[in-house]
């Protein structure tokens, strides 16, 4: 509790184990760490700070919006950290990256483009539905 950062959570409060295979979407708050693999979209309340950490031998097939992402799995899909995407060695994302900051270890692999967003242009819905 003491020395913990406004608006960063840092607590993973569920686990989705290694021998686990989940096809559907994932909606959680707080923290969630994946050991498994996960077949649809990993989505967090966009309202609290949140954390997503996919280990190595994860997967993940779908769309993943969060604030804080920690990877050294595999992700087939677009991404989007709100805050802050930590690529560690053995990262494999395939799909297009949103993120406000980025941390990328050598040996990490993206195949798809890299977008920056500032709290001013954030990407996905919201900018959609101001169009009409």
């Amino acid at each position: 509790m003491f020395g913990k950062k406004p608006g960063v959570s840092s607590t993973i409060e569920s686990l989705i184990g290694s021998a686990t295979r989940i096809e559907g979407d994932v909606h959680f708050v707080g923290g969630l760490r994946i050991d498994g693999h996960v077949k649809g979209n990993v989505l967090a309340d966009p309202s609290q700070p949140s954390m997503l950490v996919i280990s190595e031998q994860a997967r993940v097939d779908g769309e993943i919006q969060v604030s804080h992402l920690v990877v050294n799995g595999t992700i087939n899909g677009p991404v989007c950290a709100d805050e802050l995407l930590e690529l560690q060695p053995k990262a494999r994302v395939t799909g297009n990256v949103s993120y406000k900051a980025l941390e990328m270890h050598h040996g990490a692999i993206i195949t798809g483009t890299l977008a920056h967003v500032d709290d001013e242009s954030r990407p996905g819905l919201k900018l959609a539905s101001s169009l009409g």
